[in-house]
């Protein structure tokens, strides 16, 4: 071998090992920093509390801070848009609620459920309806029946705002039945206890909500609750029929919660909070919680959680059209 050669031979080695030298490190495993949980509702409620649970046993989990932040403001506008338009890496992530299939029929917002990657749904809450203790309707069959011959207007309901989860509760409810939901309607409210006070105090004759949240009154004998709004009775109210045992109606609604990110989370991610929200939704400390509040318990993993939210999305598309709650 000539000196030329050598000399050759050596540079291209000598650039190989720089080549090496300067290569790109490896990328962290996710996570290595601390992950913030948006909560899109207020300190102290029921969706906040489902909210720091989660987050808790996550970051045992993760072995990272998971921060829940609670964005409020434009009826639960402002923090599912601060999880929707988060960089999309994982380190932002949020409590998605059943309002997100609604605010954008209302005209609150541009927002469904294609902006965001579905995680996990961990609750649903099925709608309930109720009357008070000394009413002459016994089961939700004499009730409807009243409604139905009834003069329009003569039966009011309540339960949340206008437009609220559980207005559509009751709409949808009317319209399974062949009842247009003007002809029984509907007294605005800012919330179930409220709503709940005033039935039992005459203002209205129902109230649709969770059983859950008409549970003190219910034990305390100054409700009656005539059907549950879910697929199934409730273990807590065992002997408390469904719409489809009460009435024949194939109505269900609930109000629910999902853990998401905004669309597009890399498949390492997803990956890897997937098992680890199953696994805290599994966890004792996760169902004694749950249970002992009264929180509907249901697990639905990725794709079929995410299908869940595109048939409630369609579902509460055509009762908000037919009951004039839509922005056109």
């Amino acid at each position: 071998m000539d000196r030329r050669t050598t000399l050759k031979t050596l540079a291209l080695a000598a650039l190989a090992t720089g080549a090496m030298g300067v290569a790109a490190p490896a990328m962290a495993e996710y996570p290595d920093r601390p992950i913030t949980f948006v909560v899109p509702w207020g300190a102290g409620g029921g969706t906040d509390a489902v909210g720091r649970m989660i987050a808790s046993l996550l970051e045992k989990d993760l072995g990272q801070p998971v921060n829940v932040v609670n964005r409020t403001g434009g009826s639960g506008v402002v923090g599912h848009s601060a999880i929707a338009t988060a960089t999309p890496d994982g380190y932002t992530i949020g409590m998605a609620t059943v309002e997100i299939s609604m605010m954008h029929w209302a005209g609150l917002t541009d927002l469904t459920y294609q902006n965001y990657t579905v995680l996990a749904q961990v609750n649903l809450d099925p709608g309930g309806l109720m009357v008070r203790k000394d009413s002459p309707y016994q089961t939700a069959a004499d009730l409807l029946a009243a409604i139905k011959s009834g003069a329009d207007g003569a039966f009011k309901g309540s339960g949340t705002g206008q437009g609220g989860i559980w207005h559509l509760g009751a709409a949808g409810w009317l319209l399974s039945e062949g009842v247009e939901p003007a002809k029984s309607p509907w007294v605005p409210s800012q919330g179930a206890a409220p709503a709940l006070q005033d039935m039992v105090a005459g203002g209205v004759d129902y109230v649709t909500s969770s059983l859950p949240e008409g549970r003190a009154l219910i034990e305390a004998g100054e409700v009656r609750p005539l059907a549950t709004m879910g697929e199934a009775r409730l273990g807590i109210f065992p002997d408390v029929p469904t719409l489809k045992e009460a009435t024949g109606s194939d109505w269900t609604v609930g109000a629910w919660r999902m853990v998401a990110g905004p669309a597009g989370l890399p498949d390492e991610v997803t990956a890897k909070l997937i098992p680890a929200l199953e696994k805290a939704y599994n966890s004792a400390e996760f169902q004694e919680f749950m249970t002992g509040r009264g929180f509907g318990m249901v697990w639905r993993p990725g794709a079929e959680a995410a299908a869940f939210m595109q048939k409630a999305d369609e579902d509460f598309g055509k009762v908000m059209k037919a009951a004039g709650l839509t922005a056109n």
